[in-house]
Protein backbone atom coordinates (compact mmCIF):
# COMPACT_ATOMS: atom_id res chain seq x y z
CA UNK A 1 0.00 0.00 0.00
CA UNK A 2 1.01 3.72 -0.05
CA UNK A 3 0.07 6.03 1.96
CA UNK A 4 -1.25 9.26 0.04
CA UNK A 5 0.69 13.08 0.29
CA UNK A 6 -1.02 15.72 2.22
CA UNK A 7 -2.53 17.42 -0.90
CA UNK A 8 -3.40 14.43 -2.14
CA UNK A 9 -5.58 13.61 1.30
CA UNK A 10 -6.51 17.10 0.86
CA UNK A 11 -8.51 16.62 -1.97
CA UNK A 12 -11.15 13.83 -0.53
CA UNK A 13 -11.18 15.87 2.40
CA UNK A 14 -12.53 18.65 0.66
CA UNK A 15 -14.58 16.82 -1.87
CA UNK A 16 -18.52 17.01 -1.74
CA UNK A 17 -21.18 17.02 -4.22
CA UNK A 18 -21.01 20.51 -4.98
CA UNK A 19 -17.49 20.46 -4.84
CA UNK A 20 -16.56 16.73 -6.70
CA UNK A 21 -12.57 16.28 -6.95
CA UNK A 22 -11.77 15.16 -10.16
CA UNK A 23 -10.33 16.36 -13.19
CA UNK A 24 -11.26 15.59 -16.85
CA UNK A 25 -10.93 15.92 -20.46
CA UNK A 26 -12.82 15.99 -23.96
CA UNK A 27 -10.89 14.43 -27.19
CA UNK A 28 -13.12 14.99 -30.27
CA UNK A 29 -11.94 12.40 -32.85
CA UNK A 30 -12.99 12.77 -36.56
CA UNK A 31 -13.38 9.02 -38.01
CA UNK A 32 -11.22 7.59 -40.37
CA UNK A 33 -11.76 7.78 -44.64
CA UNK A 34 -14.25 5.16 -45.20
CA UNK A 35 -14.84 3.77 -41.49
CA UNK A 36 -18.68 2.99 -41.35
CA UNK A 37 -21.28 4.85 -38.67
CA UNK A 38 -20.30 2.07 -35.74
CA UNK A 39 -16.75 2.78 -35.05
CA UNK A 40 -17.39 4.34 -32.12
CA UNK A 41 -19.08 1.58 -30.76
CA UNK A 42 -17.07 -1.00 -32.25
CA UNK A 43 -14.07 1.08 -30.24
CA UNK A 44 -15.89 0.76 -27.25
CA UNK A 45 -16.51 -2.52 -27.64
CA UNK A 46 -12.88 -3.24 -27.86
CA UNK A 47 -12.08 -1.44 -25.24
CA UNK A 48 -13.97 -3.75 -22.58
CA UNK A 49 -12.09 -6.39 -23.91
CA UNK A 50 -8.90 -5.20 -22.22
CA UNK A 51 -9.05 -6.55 -19.37
CA UNK A 52 -5.25 -6.17 -18.29
CA UNK A 53 -5.61 -3.19 -15.85
CA UNK A 54 -2.27 -1.41 -14.75
CA UNK A 55 -1.54 0.88 -11.66
CA UNK A 56 -3.20 3.71 -10.81
CA UNK A 57 -6.09 2.13 -12.95
CA UNK A 58 -6.45 -0.82 -10.73
CA UNK A 59 -6.48 1.30 -7.07
CA UNK A 60 -8.50 1.85 -4.55
CA UNK A 61 -8.53 4.05 -1.70
CA UNK A 62 -9.02 3.20 1.98
CA UNK A 63 -9.68 5.65 4.56
CA UNK A 64 -9.17 2.68 7.72
CA UNK A 65 -5.91 1.41 7.11
CA UNK A 66 -3.34 0.65 9.19
CA UNK A 67 -1.92 4.05 10.08
CA UNK A 68 -3.86 6.99 10.50
CA UNK A 69 -2.90 8.24 7.28
CA UNK A 70 -5.35 6.64 4.01
CA UNK A 71 -3.87 4.60 1.52
CA UNK A 72 -4.27 3.01 -1.82
CA UNK A 73 -4.51 -0.78 -2.22
CA UNK A 74 -4.87 -2.85 -5.52
CA UNK A 75 -8.54 -3.94 -6.29
CA UNK A 76 -9.36 -7.90 -6.62
CA UNK A 77 -10.87 -6.97 -9.92
CA UNK A 78 -11.67 -4.42 -12.42
CA UNK A 79 -14.85 -4.39 -13.88
CA UNK A 80 -14.88 -2.46 -17.11
CA UNK A 81 -18.23 -2.45 -17.45
CA UNK A 82 -18.36 -0.22 -14.30
CA UNK A 83 -15.88 2.32 -15.50
CA UNK A 84 -15.91 2.43 -19.62
CA UNK A 85 -19.39 3.33 -20.82
CA UNK A 86 -20.45 4.12 -24.61
CA UNK A 87 -23.15 7.35 -25.48
CA UNK A 88 -24.93 8.29 -28.99
CA UNK A 89 -25.97 11.90 -29.57
CA UNK A 90 -29.55 12.09 -31.40
CA UNK A 91 -29.51 13.51 -35.07
CA UNK A 92 -30.74 16.83 -34.75
CA UNK A 93 -29.12 16.84 -31.17
CA UNK A 94 -25.44 16.32 -31.82
CA UNK A 95 -24.10 19.66 -32.41
CA UNK A 96 -20.76 21.26 -30.46
CA UNK A 97 -23.39 22.59 -27.51
CA UNK A 98 -24.91 19.27 -27.14
CA UNK A 99 -21.61 17.23 -27.09
CA UNK A 100 -20.48 20.65 -24.19
CA UNK A 101 -24.24 19.91 -22.33
CA UNK A 102 -23.17 15.81 -21.42
CA UNK A 103 -19.61 16.23 -21.09
CA UNK A 104 -20.73 19.38 -18.43
CA UNK A 105 -23.59 16.42 -16.89
CA UNK A 106 -20.64 13.83 -17.26
CA UNK A 107 -18.71 16.16 -15.11
CA UNK A 108 -21.16 16.73 -11.99
CA UNK A 109 -21.33 13.21 -10.21
CA UNK A 110 -18.41 12.30 -7.65
CA UNK A 111 -16.65 9.21 -8.69
CA UNK A 112 -17.60 5.78 -6.93
CA UNK A 113 -15.11 5.98 -3.74
CA UNK A 114 -15.44 1.57 -3.52
CA UNK A 115 -14.33 1.32 -7.37
CA UNK A 116 -10.49 3.06 -9.09
CA UNK A 117 -11.20 6.02 -9.39
CA UNK A 118 -11.66 6.96 -12.93
CA UNK A 119 -14.01 6.75 -16.12
CA UNK A 120 -14.19 6.67 -19.84
CA UNK A 121 -17.07 7.50 -21.42
CA UNK A 122 -16.99 7.33 -25.78
CA UNK A 123 -19.24 9.30 -27.45
CA UNK A 124 -20.46 8.49 -30.61
CA UNK A 125 -23.05 10.20 -33.74
CA UNK A 126 -21.56 13.65 -33.87
CA UNK A 127 -21.40 16.49 -36.20
CA UNK A 128 -19.14 16.42 -39.29
CA UNK A 129 -18.95 12.72 -38.78
CA UNK A 130 -16.71 13.04 -35.50
CA UNK A 131 -17.13 11.10 -32.14
CA UNK A 132 -15.38 11.79 -28.40
CA UNK A 133 -14.02 10.49 -25.72
CA UNK A 134 -14.43 12.07 -22.19
CA UNK A 135 -11.91 11.17 -19.72
CA UNK A 136 -12.09 11.29 -16.04
CA UNK A 137 -9.88 10.42 -12.77
CA UNK A 138 -10.08 11.96 -9.20
CA UNK A 139 -7.53 15.04 -8.74
CA UNK A 140 -6.07 12.48 -5.62
CA UNK A 141 -4.44 10.24 -8.86
CA UNK A 142 -3.25 12.35 -10.99
CA UNK A 143 -3.04 16.28 -11.47
CA UNK A 144 -3.53 17.71 -14.96
CA UNK A 145 -0.32 17.24 -16.28
CA UNK A 146 0.62 14.18 -15.46
CA UNK A 147 -3.15 12.56 -16.59
CA UNK A 148 -2.39 14.31 -20.05
CA UNK A 149 0.87 12.93 -20.16
CA UNK A 150 -0.75 9.60 -19.50
CA UNK A 151 -3.46 10.09 -22.27
CA UNK A 152 -0.78 10.84 -24.69
CA UNK A 153 1.39 8.14 -24.49
CA UNK A 154 -2.47 5.85 -24.96
CA UNK A 155 -2.21 7.71 -28.37
CA UNK A 156 -0.48 7.10 -31.57
CA UNK A 157 1.60 9.49 -33.77
CA UNK A 158 0.60 8.09 -37.49
CA UNK A 159 -2.75 7.31 -38.39
CA UNK A 160 -1.44 4.16 -40.35
CA UNK A 161 -1.60 3.01 -36.84
CA UNK A 162 -4.45 1.37 -35.75
CA UNK A 163 -3.35 -0.67 -32.59
CA UNK A 164 -5.40 0.47 -29.66
CA UNK A 165 -3.76 0.52 -25.98
CA UNK A 166 -6.55 1.75 -23.69
CA UNK A 167 -4.58 4.08 -20.96
CA UNK A 168 -5.68 2.11 -18.01
CA UNK A 169 -3.82 -0.56 -19.61
CA UNK A 170 -0.60 0.78 -19.19
CA UNK A 171 1.51 1.17 -16.44
CA UNK A 172 2.31 4.38 -14.66
CA UNK A 173 2.95 3.31 -11.03
CA UNK A 174 4.75 5.87 -8.77
CA UNK A 175 9.10 5.69 -9.02
CA UNK A 176 9.41 7.31 -5.82
CA UNK A 177 5.83 6.03 -3.62
CA UNK A 178 5.01 3.17 -5.50
CA UNK A 179 1.73 3.85 -5.73
CA UNK A 180 0.01 -0.24 -5.72
CA UNK A 181 3.35 -1.10 -4.89
CA UNK A 182 3.83 -3.45 -1.09
CA UNK A 183 5.45 -1.21 1.05
CA UNK A 184 6.24 -1.33 4.84
CA UNK A 185 5.68 1.92 7.17
CA UNK A 186 8.73 2.31 8.81
CA UNK A 187 7.62 4.97 10.89
CA UNK A 188 5.44 5.52 13.69
CA UNK A 189 2.52 6.73 11.97
CA UNK A 190 1.88 9.32 15.26
CA UNK A 191 2.13 12.79 13.98
CA UNK A 192 2.77 12.11 10.57
CA UNK A 193 0.39 15.14 9.03
CA UNK A 194 2.66 17.30 11.48
CA UNK A 195 6.49 16.24 10.14
CA UNK A 196 5.65 16.89 6.42
CA UNK A 197 4.85 19.75 7.41
CA UNK A 198 7.79 20.49 9.62
CA UNK A 199 10.50 18.24 9.27
CA UNK A 200 12.36 19.09 6.42
CA UNK A 201 14.50 21.68 6.73
CA UNK A 202 13.61 23.13 3.52
CA UNK A 203 10.17 23.28 4.02
CA UNK A 204 11.06 24.98 7.28
CA UNK A 205 13.53 27.97 5.46
CA UNK A 206 10.84 28.19 2.70
CA UNK A 207 8.16 29.23 5.00
CA UNK A 208 9.85 31.31 6.72
CA UNK A 209 11.19 32.93 3.51
CA UNK A 210 7.80 33.26 1.98
CA UNK A 211 6.29 34.41 5.08
CA UNK A 212 8.35 37.44 5.20
CA UNK A 213 7.26 38.24 2.04
CA UNK A 214 3.38 38.07 2.58
CA UNK A 215 4.30 40.45 5.47
CA UNK A 216 6.11 42.87 3.62
CA UNK A 217 3.49 43.50 1.10
CA UNK A 218 1.04 43.18 3.54
CA UNK A 219 2.59 46.81 5.45
CA UNK A 220 3.21 47.79 1.43
CA UNK A 221 6.87 48.04 1.97
CA UNK A 222 7.06 45.82 -1.14
CA UNK A 223 5.73 44.60 -4.14
CA UNK A 224 5.87 40.92 -4.33
CA UNK A 225 4.00 38.69 -7.20
CA UNK A 226 2.27 36.41 -4.66
CA UNK A 227 -0.91 38.54 -3.57
CA UNK A 228 -2.21 37.98 -0.35
CA UNK A 229 -4.87 35.60 0.02
CA UNK A 230 -8.49 37.11 0.96
CA UNK A 231 -8.09 40.38 -0.71
CA UNK A 232 -9.85 39.74 -3.99
CA UNK A 233 -12.82 41.81 -4.97
CA UNK A 234 -16.08 40.48 -3.73
CA UNK A 235 -19.53 40.65 -5.22
CA UNK A 236 -18.62 38.99 -8.13
CA UNK A 237 -21.03 36.82 -10.25
CA UNK A 238 -17.24 33.75 -9.98
CA UNK A 239 -17.42 33.25 -6.30
CA UNK A 240 -19.84 31.87 -3.87
CA UNK A 241 -21.00 28.92 -2.48
CA UNK A 242 -20.95 26.24 -5.15
CA UNK A 243 -24.03 24.25 -6.63
CA UNK A 244 -23.74 20.64 -8.22
CA UNK A 245 -24.78 21.49 -11.40
CA UNK A 246 -22.20 22.06 -14.76
CA UNK A 247 -21.55 23.81 -17.64
CA UNK A 248 -18.92 24.05 -20.25
CA UNK A 249 -17.72 26.16 -23.13
CA UNK A 250 -14.41 26.57 -24.52
CA UNK A 251 -12.37 29.02 -27.04
CA UNK A 252 -9.61 28.40 -29.20
CA UNK A 253 -7.09 30.62 -30.62
CA UNK A 254 -4.47 29.14 -33.73
CA UNK A 255 -0.94 29.39 -31.39
CA UNK A 256 0.20 31.12 -34.64
CA UNK A 257 -1.90 34.27 -33.37
CA UNK A 258 -0.65 34.05 -30.07
CA UNK A 259 3.06 33.66 -31.54
CA UNK A 260 3.35 36.43 -33.32
CA UNK A 261 1.85 39.04 -30.38
CA UNK A 262 4.48 36.94 -28.16
CA UNK A 263 7.24 37.77 -30.65
CA UNK A 264 6.15 41.70 -31.07
CA UNK A 265 5.61 42.13 -27.39
CA UNK A 266 8.42 39.80 -26.13
CA UNK A 267 5.89 38.32 -23.91
CA UNK A 268 5.33 34.63 -22.83
CA UNK A 269 1.92 32.53 -24.49
CA UNK A 270 1.11 32.73 -20.42
CA UNK A 271 1.29 36.63 -20.74
CA UNK A 272 -0.90 36.69 -24.01
CA UNK A 273 -3.24 34.64 -22.53
CA UNK A 274 -3.89 35.72 -19.14
CA UNK A 275 -4.31 39.07 -20.92
CA UNK A 276 -6.91 37.61 -23.17
CA UNK A 277 -8.80 36.30 -20.11
CA UNK A 278 -8.56 39.36 -17.66
CA UNK A 279 -10.02 41.54 -20.57
CA UNK A 280 -12.52 38.93 -20.99
CA UNK A 281 -13.76 39.30 -17.74
CA UNK A 282 -13.70 42.60 -17.38
CA UNK A 283 -16.10 42.80 -20.27
CA UNK A 284 -18.26 40.08 -19.00
CA UNK A 285 -18.33 41.16 -15.26
CA UNK A 286 -19.16 45.12 -17.08
CA UNK A 287 -22.56 42.96 -18.74
CA UNK A 288 -23.66 41.82 -15.28
CA UNK A 289 -22.90 45.17 -13.84
CA UNK A 290 -20.37 44.38 -11.83
CA UNK A 291 -16.88 47.67 -11.98
CA UNK A 292 -14.00 46.61 -9.95
CA UNK A 293 -11.55 49.06 -8.63
CA UNK A 294 -8.41 46.43 -8.21
CA UNK A 295 -7.30 43.94 -10.26
CA UNK A 296 -8.82 40.45 -10.68
CA UNK A 297 -7.27 38.15 -8.47
CA UNK A 298 -6.50 33.94 -10.23
CA UNK A 299 -5.29 31.48 -8.27
CA UNK A 300 -2.93 29.68 -10.67
CA UNK A 301 -1.33 26.05 -10.17
CA UNK A 302 2.09 25.74 -10.88
CA UNK A 303 4.20 22.80 -11.14
CA UNK A 304 6.17 21.77 -8.44
CA UNK A 305 7.87 18.53 -10.40
CA UNK A 306 11.67 19.36 -11.00
CA UNK A 307 13.55 18.53 -14.45
CA UNK A 308 15.42 14.99 -13.92
CA UNK A 309 14.19 14.45 -9.89
CA UNK A 310 12.68 11.41 -8.76
CA UNK A 311 9.38 11.48 -9.21
CA UNK A 312 9.18 13.78 -11.71
CA UNK A 313 6.61 11.35 -13.94
CA UNK A 314 5.31 10.09 -10.55
CA UNK A 315 1.00 9.80 -10.11
CA UNK A 316 -0.82 12.04 -7.64
CA UNK A 317 -0.17 15.86 -7.49
CA UNK A 318 3.25 18.07 -7.62
CA UNK A 319 1.44 21.30 -7.47
CA UNK A 320 1.07 24.33 -5.86
CA UNK A 321 -1.40 27.14 -6.08
CA UNK A 322 -0.19 30.54 -5.72
CA UNK A 323 -2.68 34.25 -5.53
CA UNK A 324 -1.62 36.49 -8.58
CA UNK A 325 -2.97 39.65 -9.81
CA UNK A 326 -3.50 40.42 -12.81
CA UNK A 327 -3.95 44.22 -14.57
CA UNK A 328 -5.47 47.56 -12.52
CA UNK A 329 -8.23 48.04 -15.12
CA UNK A 330 -7.60 49.35 -17.73
CA UNK A 331 -9.22 49.83 -21.43
CA UNK A 332 -6.08 49.72 -23.17
CA UNK A 333 -5.15 46.38 -23.81
CA UNK A 334 -1.42 46.81 -24.49
CA UNK A 335 -0.97 48.24 -20.95
CA UNK A 336 -2.81 45.52 -19.83
CA UNK A 337 -0.35 43.10 -21.47
CA UNK A 338 2.99 44.65 -19.67
CA UNK A 339 1.12 44.61 -16.19
CA UNK A 340 0.59 40.84 -16.47
CA UNK A 341 3.34 40.56 -17.78
CA UNK A 342 5.54 42.44 -15.12
CA UNK A 343 3.10 40.29 -12.18
CA UNK A 344 3.59 36.60 -13.76
CA UNK A 345 7.65 37.48 -14.17
CA UNK A 346 7.96 38.41 -10.38
CA UNK A 347 5.87 35.31 -9.44
CA UNK A 348 8.55 32.77 -11.29
CA UNK A 349 10.90 34.83 -9.61
CA UNK A 350 9.25 34.19 -6.29
CA UNK A 351 8.70 30.50 -6.71
CA UNK A 352 12.17 30.23 -7.98
CA UNK A 353 13.70 31.55 -4.56
CA UNK A 354 11.73 29.17 -1.86
CA UNK A 355 11.54 25.28 -1.68
CA UNK A 356 8.63 23.54 -3.14
CA UNK A 357 7.81 21.97 -0.12
CA UNK A 358 7.01 25.87 0.88
CA UNK A 359 4.94 26.67 -1.76
CA UNK A 360 3.17 23.19 -0.93
CA UNK A 361 2.44 23.80 2.44
CA UNK A 362 1.30 27.62 1.63
CA UNK A 363 -1.27 25.78 -0.88
CA UNK A 364 -2.35 23.22 1.92
CA UNK A 365 -2.75 25.85 4.84
CA UNK A 366 -4.81 28.91 2.14
CA UNK A 367 -6.66 25.54 1.06
CA UNK A 368 -7.60 24.15 4.55
CA UNK A 369 -9.16 28.37 4.84
CA UNK A 370 -11.27 28.13 1.79
CA UNK A 371 -12.30 24.70 2.30
CA UNK A 372 -13.80 25.98 5.95
CA UNK A 373 -15.48 29.03 4.41
CA UNK A 374 -16.85 26.23 1.59
CA UNK A 375 -17.74 23.93 4.70
CA UNK A 376 -19.47 26.39 6.35
CA UNK A 377 -21.45 27.72 3.43
CA UNK A 378 -19.57 31.23 4.07
CA UNK A 379 -18.46 32.09 0.45
CA UNK A 380 -21.64 33.88 -0.18
CA UNK A 381 -20.18 36.41 2.51
CA UNK A 382 -16.78 36.54 2.54
CA UNK A 383 -14.04 37.94 0.47
CA UNK A 384 -13.16 35.46 -1.36
CA UNK A 385 -9.51 33.84 -1.32
CA UNK A 386 -9.03 34.57 -6.07
CA UNK A 387 -11.73 35.70 -8.09
CA UNK A 388 -10.98 32.43 -10.17
CA UNK A 389 -8.49 29.77 -10.63
CA UNK A 390 -6.41 29.36 -14.07
CA UNK A 391 -4.41 26.76 -14.59
CA UNK A 392 -2.10 26.18 -17.91
CA UNK A 393 -1.50 22.46 -18.83
CA UNK A 394 0.54 22.23 -21.79
CA UNK A 395 -0.34 19.52 -24.47
CA UNK A 396 1.17 17.37 -27.54
CA UNK A 397 2.91 19.59 -30.55
CA UNK A 398 1.93 17.15 -33.21
CA UNK A 399 -1.23 15.42 -34.18
CA UNK A 400 -2.18 12.32 -32.70
CA UNK A 401 -4.75 9.31 -33.52
CA UNK A 402 -6.94 6.64 -31.81
CA UNK A 403 -7.26 3.71 -34.29
CA UNK A 404 -6.67 5.95 -37.37
CA UNK A 405 -9.12 8.44 -36.50
CA UNK A 406 -7.51 11.63 -35.98
CA UNK A 407 -7.63 13.56 -32.72
CA UNK A 408 -9.09 16.96 -33.98
CA UNK A 409 -9.59 18.45 -30.32
CA UNK A 410 -8.69 18.67 -26.52
CA UNK A 411 -10.46 20.25 -24.26
CA UNK A 412 -9.92 20.33 -20.54
CA UNK A 413 -12.63 20.22 -17.69
CA UNK A 414 -11.04 20.98 -14.35
CA UNK A 415 -12.42 20.68 -10.94
CA UNK A 416 -14.31 23.25 -8.79
CA UNK A 417 -13.15 24.70 -5.43
CA UNK A 418 -16.40 24.81 -3.11
CA UNK A 419 -15.75 28.71 -2.57
CA UNK A 420 -16.05 29.64 -6.47
CA UNK A 421 -18.30 28.79 -9.55
CA UNK A 422 -16.00 28.85 -12.66
CA UNK A 423 -12.83 27.68 -13.18
CA UNK A 424 -10.42 27.56 -16.35
CA UNK A 425 -7.74 26.00 -17.96
CA UNK A 426 -5.64 26.47 -20.94
CA UNK A 427 -4.65 23.63 -22.92
CA UNK A 428 -2.58 23.52 -26.09
CA UNK A 429 -2.69 21.13 -28.77
CA UNK A 430 -1.17 20.40 -32.01
CA UNK A 431 -1.44 24.37 -32.66
CA UNK A 432 -4.32 25.54 -30.99
CA UNK A 433 -4.61 27.37 -27.87
CA UNK A 434 -8.10 25.85 -26.28
CA UNK A 435 -9.59 27.61 -23.20
CA UNK A 436 -11.64 25.03 -20.76
CA UNK A 437 -13.99 26.95 -18.69
CA UNK A 438 -15.96 25.17 -16.57
CA UNK A 439 -18.85 26.58 -14.21
CA UNK A 440 -22.13 25.62 -11.96
CA UNK A 441 -25.12 26.07 -13.81
CA UNK A 442 -25.12 29.20 -11.56
CA UNK A 443 -22.91 31.58 -13.39
CA UNK A 444 -24.71 33.33 -16.13
CA UNK A 445 -24.03 33.37 -19.70
CA UNK A 446 -20.91 31.04 -19.92
CA UNK A 447 -20.52 30.89 -23.49
CA UNK A 448 -20.16 34.75 -23.81
CA UNK A 449 -17.08 34.63 -21.47
CA UNK A 450 -15.79 32.26 -24.16
CA UNK A 451 -16.48 34.20 -27.05
CA UNK A 452 -15.08 37.03 -25.53
CA UNK A 453 -11.65 35.51 -24.86
CA UNK A 454 -11.38 34.90 -28.27
CA UNK A 455 -12.51 38.80 -29.44
CA UNK A 456 -9.49 39.82 -26.90
CA UNK A 457 -7.16 37.76 -28.79
CA UNK A 458 -7.55 40.25 -31.43
CA UNK A 459 -8.11 43.32 -29.45
CA UNK A 460 -4.73 42.75 -28.31
CA UNK A 461 -3.33 42.20 -31.88
CA UNK A 462 -5.17 45.15 -32.97
CA UNK A 463 -3.16 46.48 -29.54
CA UNK A 464 0.47 45.85 -30.74
CA UNK A 465 0.55 46.31 -34.42
CA UNK A 466 -0.37 43.13 -35.99
CA UNK A 467 -2.86 43.30 -38.89
CA UNK A 468 -4.84 40.45 -39.59
CA UNK A 469 -4.94 39.26 -43.67
CA UNK A 470 -9.02 37.89 -43.47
Amino acid sequence: MSRLSLLDLAFFIAENEASPKHVAGLHIHQLPKGAGANFAKQLHEEFLTHTDVQAPFDQVINFVSAGLMPSWSTAEAVDLEQHVFFHKLKAGHNDREALYALAAKLHEPMLDRSRPLWEVHVIAGLWDRQFAIYYKMHHAVADGITMTRWGVESLRTTADDDTVTPVWTLSHTRRASGLGRKKRLDQAVAGTVWKQLTANSKRAVGIGRLTAMLALEAVKLTKNAIALPFMASGGTPFTGNATPGRQFATAAVPMARIDAIRKVARATLNHVALTALDGAMHRYLADEGVELDRPITIQMPVNLRQKGSEGEKAAGNKIGIILVDLSPPTDDAYVRLRNVGYSLRNVRAMIDAVAPEAVETYTILTGLLGQIAGMLKLADSLTPLGNTLVSNVPGPAEKLYMKGAELREMHPLSTMPATHLMNITLFSYAGTLYFGLIATDALPNLGRLATYVEEEIATLEEAVGIGRAD
